[in-house]
């Protein structure tokens, strides 16, 4: 449907792509927002409402089973607890996903419209679903440290992006960790000639490393999947996929940063060395 629309009714025909290859159109997309009305942004629609409210259906379905057979599990209720902090915090921040990549770069096709409706429904609740059929039992020691970590992981993801508002807002006229934020003024041209300058911070966590969110985003599917236990590599997996997910994407998004600012982001990567860990990488 997207596909055809692309072509035939555009929402806003200047920001399509189109290649030498149909295959290719289809599967990567060629409307970057295609809307079905004034009001109903497919995108936002695919990803928000159909990706991140059935992750949190699944995991309750799975909860149900147990409660069904007569137990629940803590590791399930545990990991349906962090899947839930993460899914509430898109719902709540929704303004700030509309500045990720996924809005802002990614095109509307197969390849967005399959992850979302599939593989993240599917995928993302491997840990809830091994435990609604095979209940583990690690030790209350053990799960209090992988929860707390969980914890840990979402307070770090939601301080970093909040840092980064709050330069937005204020045009950098705030305290990052009790003293006046640091930050690169960064000019760029838009396709229409048009003269922008964005606000690279340096301060707080943007100052440890250049992507902290991801690392935050990283530690908390960790803990997600180890609250889980060790019984099977399965249970695993979502945190196998997003750190190769998130590695490339700070990859990505460093090529777009340097495209855009050019040497106003390589001054921002000699003041901030570290990309995610610093001392690591």
């Amino acid at each position: 449907m997207a596909f055809v629309k692309a072509h035939v009714a555009p929402t806003h025909p200047g920001d399509r792509k189109f290649t030498d290859s149909t295959a290719y159109d289809f599967y990567m997309g060629i409307e970057l927002n295609p809307r079905l009305s004034e009001h109903f942004d497919l995108k936002l629609f695919t990803n928000g409402r159909a990706g991140m409210m059935t992750w949190t259906l699944v995991d309750v379905s799975n909860l149900a089973l147990q409660y069904r057979n007569g137990t629940m599990s803590t590791s399930l209720v545990l990991v349906t607890i962090l899947h839930s902090i993460y899914v509430v915090d898109f719902f709540a921040n929704e303004s700030w996903y509309l500045r990720t990549i996924d809005i802002t770069h990614d095109h509307y096709g197969f390849y967005l419209a399959w992850g979302c409706f599939t593989w993240l429904p599917t995928m993302y609740t491997l840990q809830a679903q091994y435990l609604g059929r095979y209940p583990t039992s690690p030790s209350p020691a053990y799960l209090a440290v992988t929860f707390s970590l969980g914890l840990l992981g979402y307070y770090i993801f939601r301080r970093v992006n909040a840092q980064k508002d709050l330069c937005r807002r204020t045009s950098g006229d705030c305290l990052i960790w009790g003293e006046p934020a640091r930050f690169i003024v960064a000019p760029y041209r838009t396709s229409d000639g048009t003269l922008h300058k964005s606000l690279l911070l340096c301060s707080g966590w943007w100052g440890v490393s250049r992507h902290a969110n991801y690392t935050g985003d990283l530690l908390l599917s960790f803990s997600m999947c180890a609250v889980a236990g060790t019984t099977t590599l399965l249970v695993w997996f979502y945190a196998i996929f997003m750190t190769g997910l998130l590695l490339h994407r700070c990859l990505r998004d460093e090529e777009r940063c340097l495209a855009k600012y050019g040497s106003s982001w390589e001054e921002y990567c000699q003041r901030v060395p570290w990309r995610l860990i610093p001392g690591i990488w």
